[in-house]
């Protein structure tokens, strides 16, 4: 294959969009992920299942004809019934969150100005306060465009292959003083030559926001793992702390924006970590959850497609 072809190719297996290219008698010739997650039965080189064009499997078609060498063919975009009201409703509650969780900072930082304009208070110790309180304000801003550009297609998720675990040990070495300072323990293992097609900047976003969550989250005292292994429905990466836990009834919305367990609602966290988590995993085209630590603690599972 040419290098236009292998570029073609690309794009549309990493396409955000259900796309499908069938040939003139309906075999698909090309299928993004998203599209083969959408359709029981989708394949390269098999008639597109019955249904699809009709819209009788949930999805609304849109079809563009063309013709490549003397060859007809049709690029198929499917949508979901309804994914237009979902996504408006999606982005107001998501504004409203966020200009909700900025007044947090923005109205202690203003609070700290006008005690550091009274007489007789420690105006150095105030103005350091002060700094944490924008540098709150730039994490939640930053994290908000990430998953922003995630959402959109801009930040490409899968890309080439990485091997996992210097990526791990990469991530932990960096957050080591931190986590001291936490109290808790970090440690990496696993199988040194396992390989992920997940860029490698997205492999650190991943492993950085676990292990982000368990410095904030998990106590001092408590440890917390990054493992990668071989599963039975491909690679498995964990991160899982013995830390002070999650009640069971909170662990589902634990990938929810802004959500925050209520051992963890005095944190300085922004509540997006794991909701960035989950969107790098799932374009990636794996899956993430959530359990309760062997004991106690938090289990984090991330289970991506073998190579």
């Amino acid at each position: 294959m040419d290098v236009d072809g292998i570029r073609g190719r690309t794009l549309v297996e990493e396409s955000r969009e259900a796309v499908v290219i069938l040939d003139d008698r309906d075999v698909v010739v090309l299928a993004s992920r998203r599209a083969r997650q959408w359709i029981e039965g989708l394949a390269e080189g098999r008639t597109l299942p019955s249904g699809v064009l009709s819209g009788e499997q949930g999805t609304v078609p849109l079809v563009v004809p063309y013709d490549v060498g003397g060859r007809r063919e049709r690029i198929v975009y499917l949508s979901r019934e309804g994914d237009l009201a979902a996504y408006e409703e999606l982005r107001a509650g998501f504004t409203a969150a966020v200009s909700h969780e900025l007044r947090t900072p923005l109205a202690r930082l203003l609070a700290l100005l006008e005690t550091a304009a009274l007489p007789g208070e420690n105006v150095l110790e105030l103005v350091d306060q002060a700094r944490e309180e924008v540098e709150q304000a730039r994490e939640l801003i930053d994290e908000v465009l990430f998953l922003s550009e995630l959402e959109s297609g801009a930040r490409v998720v899968s890309l080439g292959a990485v091997t996992v675990r210097p990526e791990l040990d990469a991530v932990v070495a960096e957050l080591g003083e931190r986590a001291a300072r936490a109290g808790v323990a970090l440690c990496v293992e696993g199988d040194a030559a396992l390989e992920l097609s997940v860029r490698p900047r997205m492999l650190r976003v991943v492993a950085q926001n676990l292990a982000e969550n368990a410095i904030r989250y998990a106590g001092p005292g408590s440890m917390f793992t990054l493992a990668v292994e071989r599963g039975d429905d491909g690679i498995v990466l964990r991160g899982s702390d013995d830390g002070v836990g999650v009640a069971e009834a909170e662990l589902p919305r634990l990938f929810e924006r802004f959500f925050r367990a209520d051992r963890a609602r005095a944190s300085r966290g922004t509540g997006l970590g794991l909701a960035i988590v989950k969107h790098v995993v799932t374009q990636a085209g794996g899956t993430v959850d959530a359990r309760r630590g062997s004991g106690r603690g938090l289990e984090i599972r991330c289970v991506f497609p073998s190579r």
